[in-house]
């Protein structure tokens, strides 16, 4: 009996690990906007946004939401999914939001502008955006079709770290519907993952063998 009770706990532990990739985003947060950077365009700020996360130090996300209006302060929460889960505020344009995801990925490496890389990006889903006069004078509606051929034929794994924060109407602290964000997170490689949790395996299969000899 004294093995039986030592080995269920430690394969509940293998368990729970293994779930924790997909257990992660199915989660909501309490958001506040600290802070912007110092990109604007056009009359409004561009990425960086700056948000404290269920009370957490401030992290940088890029707005896709261009006819929503937030303050600096405001609270709300909101739903963390997968860029792709088609959860988010346009759920229905899973190719707009792949687009999105790469703009955004483009921006953090430099190879794309924060101003024009942010109005590419509110293109995709607001038509005010795409009226706007930056927009047109910047380039954003050729960066815009650029990535949306990228994104079509760009596989799923382009996609991952890239999470949304979808505003849950009513939780707002201020004004009406707040507005979505795009955030990245590098991920482990699915090999590593899946090394640990072999490890983790063999680990209780040895424990398993010890206690059987004695």
């Amino acid at each position: 009996m004294r093995r039986l009770r030592f080995a269920i706990p430690l394969l509940l532990v293998v368990a729970a690990l293994s779930l924790c990739a997909t257990s992660a985003l199915a989660s909501s947060v309490t958001m506040q906007l600290t802070s912007v950077g110092g990109n604007n365009a056009g009359g409004v700020y561009t990425y960086p946004y700056y948000f404290s996360i269920n009370g957490k130090a401030p992290v940088a996300l890029i707005c896709d939401s261009y006819d929503n209006e937030v303050t600096i302060g405001e609270t709300w929460k909101a739903n963390v999914t997968s860029l792709l889960s088609g959860a988010g505020l346009f759920g229905n344009q899973l190719l707009d939001y792949k687009a999105a995801g790469l703009i955004f990925k483009s921006i953090l490496s430099g190879t794309l502008s924060a101003n024009v890389g942010n109005f590419a990006i509110w293109g995709l889903f607001s038509t005010n955006a795409q009226n706007s006069a930056y927009f047109q004078s910047s380039g954003a509606a050729g960066v815009e079709a650029a990535y949306l051929a990228l994104a079509a034929t760009a596989p799923n794994s382009a996609y991952n770290g890239l999470v949304l924060y979808t505003p849950i109407a009513g939780t707002q602290s201020w004004g009406g519907m707040p507005q979505e964000y795009i955030g990245y997170s590098p991920v482990p490689e699915p090999g590593t993952i899946t090394l640990f949790g072999t490890g983790l395996l063999s680990l209780a299969g040895m424990v398993r063998r010890k206690l059987g000899k004695a």
